[in-house]
């Protein structure tokens, strides 16, 4: 009986990420502002390429493929798809690489929507709260939305990148609130490694 109670307690608390957190930094004004645009620019994740059929082939074989190896994480086909589809629009439209972000999401949240770390970050990319209040509408529940928390995490990342002068060891380590130190960013380099394309390097 003991053992049951200590089950169904487990399954009712959040599921808690391993991560750390991004830390809280003054935004310049101008900086806020292009960060908040960036958010708010609403657009369903399908990417469109006219008549580029080379490009079109490229993306539907990534889908493919990172479907496959996602299958055993999450299991139902459209949510999968789905999420996929979202990670390479957002990453894209931040000037990341798909298999980047899924390396972090692999390490930050180990591809679990609702995952909430012990410093409250939340979501697929463990983005911190108050990032709703300084670039956002301030309400903290989008970042369970899976659109709105990968766009939050991709913003953020480019920004730390941009802040990093394109140095994507610092960036990830201030993305993870341990600039300078290795661990994460190792961790996430390893991880991206699991989600390249064969012949990607």
């Amino acid at each position: 009986m003991k053992r049951r109670v200590a089950v169904a307690s487990l399954l009712a608390a959040p599921l808690l990420a391993r991560a750390g957190a991004q830390i809280e930094e003054p935004l310049a004004d101008a900086v806020r502002s292009a960060l908040s645009a960036s958010i708010a620019q609403a657009a369903p994740p399908r990417p469109k390429f006219g008549n580029e059929i080379e490009a079109r082939m490229a993306y539907l074989r990534w889908l493919g493929t990172m479907s496959e190896k996602l299958k055993s994480r999450k299991t139902e086909t459209q949510i999968r798809i789905e999420f996929l589809e979202t990670v390479w629009y957002e990453a894209k439209r931040a000037g990341l690489e798909p298999s980047l972000v899924l390396g972090l999401v692999q390490v930050e949240s180990g591809f679990r929507k609702y995952a909430i770390s012990v410093a409250g970050a939340r979501g697929y990319m463990q983005v911190m709260p108050f990032w709703t209040r300084s670039i956002g509408d301030g309400d903290a529940s989008r970042l369970f939305h899976m659109q709105s928390n990968l766009r939050f995490g991709c913003v953020i990342l480019r920004h730390y990148l941009d802040v990093e002068r394109g140095d994507m060891f610092l960036a990830l380590g201030r993305y993870n609130g341990s600039r300078g130190r290795p661990e994460y960013p190792s961790a996430v380099f390893a991880a991206r490694r699991q989600w390249l394309l064969p012949g990607e390097k």
